[in-house]
């Protein structure tokens, strides 16, 4: 959909007689049924002015096609101007322009992609306009079996009309922005010439559009280039091989897609598993057999964490990758149109929330948007990972849903076990322990786990450290009970844990793939780091959040650190209901440590503030 097309001329008569902002306006009624917001409407004006001075040029011709706010099709994200034509070898070009009004910007480092930038009433993290532009074009090139079999050539650029660099050292232009800014370059305050003469270079003769109504009309296919990509980097990560019952629960995933498309009915099909079941390994599978079947599909997660380590595991050393667009947060299908995507493949469902967006107030649901958006929907979902007040993510309510949307529903369950060391007695001897339910496990006895409780917090810490010194994969988490100090965020200098004079810091927020970094063993991981990862072997620190008292585990969610999101509410729970918020907190407490202790494959060495727990749990392992 385009909310504006039209040619040069046309463009830049309607910006001279003041009425573009009004045609904008009323085409957005008109084709989606709402009303434009006052500053929506301001933006327009003033960036559609700053476009008519850039095409205000006779190089540039008359009947070159525009097009404003091009939703990419079976996608919810907008390209905010194309130009289109034919370059002076008569090859069809099109320019996508990412206008931008910001006034400032700060690098982020060891975060791939990203700025901060004032929006949304605060500074925030955002992706960096060169990667937006690059990203849109990578994924109509990926997607559009228009550019695919026309050789369409895609020039995308920014431009921060707004923007004032402070010269060679300017963070638009730093360093570790400088893949991006060579793909799609970036355009700012005074570039006014620099950007035509950009536009010319592809623009040399006009198509009145036909290149912009191609695109548009054009088919959703994967390309054969990113097809092979996702392929190739799969086949070769021997830690995405299947085995036993996943392939078997994968090869049904398969055969119930293809059903979804020859009989066009909606299914969404629910695949349970605990820890170390491989939810994720049949995921990404899914995610590169299908692509390769020439289907339109996505892999989604709520917590960004997992996402951004398997999107970095399978880039390997590549920073930029098309595949990106495949990895997508679960607020992305708000406004999705119904059936846009194939197949959506929902990782760690039960991490679902009801809405989305910054601010938590956009949409109704994220799993009816899911299923809505989806021909067919797969949710792989451990119900005893929930772990905040804000997770939604349940058998029960994807059925609801999908009864909602007229989606017949399919049930599997993952069981084998390859996390902690191939033994399931340890999870069950766990849910005894922390009485999240009974089970006949309530003996370490014969058990081929390492699980040890420890003194003191430093020797939990030099354990981890010896261990990974084999391969990088053993981590410290803790529980959230020590608020993260903000303003030292970033330095592993600031002590957010101190315990007597043990004292380290949360994981930085300086990188999006701690779990797999080479100095993250210097830092402590939280639930929301290592959630749906594994390691070899976890140190886990467990606060005053949860202690032992009269032959019970007793739970405090008021122990737990200001800073901590994941209980937000429940003080307004408890006045409300008390009974209900002691229910909910203690489940969201014992699931969190549950969901800590099955980190690690092969051991998991835990140190406890409470002494009366400590000595509880060194008496359940001693059986």
């Amino acid at each position: 959909m385009i909310i504006y097309n039209g040619t040069k001329s046309s463009f830049t008569e309607a910006v001279t007689d003041q009425k573009i902002a009004d045609i904008l306006n009323d085409s957005v009624y008109r084709k989606m049924h709402r009303r434009t917001g006052q500053s929506e409407l301001d933006s327009w004006k003033h960036s559609m002015n700053y476009m008519y001075l850039v095409l205000n040029d006779s190089g540039i011709p008359e009947d070159a096609g525009i097009a404003i706010e091009y939703n990419i099709p079976q996608t919810s994200k907008r390209v905010d101007f194309i130009i289109s034509g034919k370059d002076d070898s008569h090859k069809e070009n099109a320019v996508i322009v990412e206008l931008k009004q910001w006034s400032q910007i700060k690098a982020v480092e060891g975060r791939d992609g990203l700025v901060e930038t004032y929006t949304g009433h605060a500074m925030r993290h955002v992706v960096h306009p060169s990667y937006q532009a690059w990203s849109y074009a990578a994924l109509i090139s990926d997607y559009s079996d228009t550019v695919q079999d026309r050789h369409i050539e895609l020039n995308p650029c920014a431009y921060l009309h707004n923007y004032e660099p402070e010269g060679e050292d300017d963070p638009l232009f730093a360093p570790q922005y400088h893949e991006y800014l060579k793909d799609a370059p970036a355009f700012t305050k005074g570039d006014v010439r620099k950007l035509r003469d950009f536009i010319k270079k592809s623009i040399v003769y006009g198509d009145s559009g036909e290149v912009i109504y191609a695109i548009e009309q054009g088919k959703i296919r994967p390309s054969k280039s990113l097809q092979d990509a996702i392929a190739s980097m799969v086949r070769g990560n021997d830690e995405f091989i299947m085995i036993d019952d996943q392939k078997v629960i994968y090869e049904h995933i398969l055969q119930t897609v293809h059903q979804c498309l020859d009989d066009n009915q909606k299914r969404v099909m629910i695949v349970k598993g605990g820890p170390g079941t491989g939810k994720t390994v049949v995921a990404v599978n899914l995610l590169s057999r299908l692509t390769n079947d020439g289907l339109f599909v996505q892999y989604t997660s709520k917590n960004s964490a997992p996402r951004n380590v398997y999107l970095k595991k399978l880039k390997g050393v590549l920073r930029k990758s098309s595949i990106d667009n495949m990895f997508k947060g679960s607020g992305t299908y708000v406004d999705a149109p119904v059936n846009a995507v194939d197949c959506i493949l929902v990782d760690e469902a039960h991490r679902l929330n009801e809405k989305s967006g910054m601010f938590h107030n956009k949409g109704e649901n994220q799993i009816k948007e899911i299923i809505h958006a989806s021909k067919c929907s797969v949710f792989f979902i451990d119900e005893e990972q929930r772990v905040t007040l804000n997770d939604i993510g349940s058998v029960q309510e994807i059925k609801r849903w999908a009864f909602d949307q007229k989606a017949q529903v399919i049930e599997e369950e993952l069981v084998s076990q390859f996390r902690c060391n191939g033994s399931d007695g340890y999870l069950a001897w766990l849910d005894h322990i922390l009485e999240i339910r009974e089970t006949a496990n309530y003996s370490m006895e014969g058990i081929d786990y390492d699980i040890r409780v420890f003194d003191t917090p430093e020797e939990v810490r030099d354990i981890i450290f010896e261990k990974n010194k084999a391969a990088n994969k053993s981590r410290l988490l803790a529980g959230y009970c020590w608020d993260w100090i903000s303003d030292g965020k970033n330095k592993s200098d600031v002590f957010d844990i101190t315990i007597g004079d043990f004292a380290m810091s949360w994981n930085l927020g300086n990188t999006t793939t701690w779990a797999i970094d080479e100095d993250s063993v210097n830092e402590i991981g939280c639930i929301h780091t290592c959630q749906g990862l594994e390691f070899d072997y976890v140190g886990v620190i467990i606060g005053d959040d949860m202690v032992y008292r009269n032959g019970h585990i007793v739970t405090d969610y008021k122990k737990r650190a200001k800073t901590d999101q994941s209980i937000k509410g429940l003080k307004k729970l408890e006045k409300d209901d008390p009974q209900e918020a002691y229910r909910t907190a203690d489940m969201i407490i014992k699931n969190t440590y549950r969901t800590l202790m099955t980190r690690g494959m092969k051991g998991c060495y835990v140190y406890c503030t409470d002494h009366a727990l400590a000595e509880y749990l060194k008496e359940m392992i001693r059986g």
